[in-house]
């Protein structure tokens, strides 16, 4: 192929996948924008106006279950009734309170099993693409196996780049990519709703590695937290 037409494709394809991104994560946001602004007016309505709202999680991702925090001078029942504003704006999926001193989580072997499985062979794509090559569905029945024990944890899909080509393309490719695991592995048994995908773009390097090296693509999972299959409406504890 004449370079400079491989150069445009390259580009396109490049453009296409940036916008394909874009338009995918836009409506997240925006929504979870409108739930925030609603559950802001229900918690003020409630008498709630120091209490805080988190709609991300501690790791970064937008969620529909929020996390009451502050509001240790209002009483017992007035802890109440802002929870139960707030849990009935439509869209909310449950809320909780949040608490102090809890015990750290319990070890979870899936993390170090996949790891293992994943030290000398990658899952591979197709060039400039986040189509799975098709030499990786063994490897991917593989990692499905060792993450099902952990069912009903947050589990992240993290794609990550070098940092050859263009940077937000990259990004593009790397969410692209993620997304195109995690929807693997739900094809082989994991529930969708502890799936977290994310791209990274080439941000996060192999480390001693140059960020251009290639070895740097690559997928990586992080199973990050013991989560509850059905989350609870209102959990309001005492304050503190």
């Amino acid at each position: 192929m004449n370079p400079r037409r491989a150069s445009i494709a390259a580009a396109g394809a490049a453009l296409s996948l940036a916008m394909a991104f874009a338009a995918t994560n836009l409506r997240g946001p925006v929504f979870i924008g409108g739930l925030e602004r609603q559950a802001m007016a229900a918690r003020d309505a409630a008498g709630g106006k120091g209490v805080k709202l988190a709609f991300r999680d501690r790791y970064g991702w937008l969620t529909r279950h929020p996390v009451l925090s502050g509001g240790k001078r209002l009483d017992a029942a007035t802890r109440t009734r802002v929870a139960a504003a707030v849990a009935q704006v439509p869209g909310i999926g449950g809320i909780s309170w949040a608490r102090e001193g809890l015990a750290a989580a319990p070890a979870l072997h899936c993390q170090d099993d996949v790891e293992r499985i994943l030290e000398t062979r990658t899952i591979r794509f197709s060039e400039a693409s986040a189509r799975i090559d098709p030499a990786s569905e063994r490897l991917l029945d593989e990692v499905a196996r060792a993450l099902r024990p952990c069912v009903g944890s947050i589990i992240a899909v993290i794609g990550h780049t070098d940092a050859g080509g263009n940077p937000k393309a990259n990004l593009a490719l790397s969410m692209a990519r993620a997304n195109a695991v995690r929807w693997a592995l739900v094809g082989r048994g994991i529930p969708a709703d502890g799936l977290r995908a994310a791209g990274v773009g080439a941000k996060q390097p192999v480390p001693g590695l140059d960020p251009r090296d290639p070895a740097n693509r690559r997928i990586e999972f992080s199973v990050i937290s013991p989560a509850p299959v059905k989350p609870t409406p209102i959990d309001t504890p005492g304050p503190g």
